[in-house]
């Protein structure tokens, strides 16, 4: 058992015992994860490029916990949908590679059309 599958166990687990796969549809996991995301933005909401790259350990550590949760709802969405994110991680990275060719993007923040 990988890593990811025993998350994914542990989280199965956990819902499960609390019967919470009654409120796991894929439109609120979607929206549950929004609110995961928006919070991890708000920690940058109106810093400078430097204060973000400086963030003390404490703020990082709240941080960490958000992409936890972050995390946490994209595998019971993935769950849900039956889609395996180590695959499509590796589809969709090949798929950009052709997307954003080296000698085109390289250094550049322009998108590649």
């Amino acid at each position: 058992m990988t890593e990811l599958d025993s998350i994914k166990k542990t989280l199965a687990q956990f819902t499960k015992d609390r019967d919470w796969e009654q409120f796991h549809s894929p439109k609120n996991l979607a929206m549950a994860l929004s609110v995961e995301v928006a919070e991890i933005v708000e920690h940058f909401q109106w810093l400078s490029e430097e204060e973000a790259n400086t963030l003390t350990v404490d703020k990082r550590h709240v941080i960490a916990e958000e992409i936890a949760d972050t995390q946490m709802y994209l595998l019971l969405l993935a769950e849900k949908l039956d889609v395996d994110i180590i695959q499509s991680v590796n589809k969709k990275m090949a798929k950009n590679a052709v997307k954003y060719p080296i000698e085109k993007c390289k250094g550049s923040s322009k998108k590649a059309t």
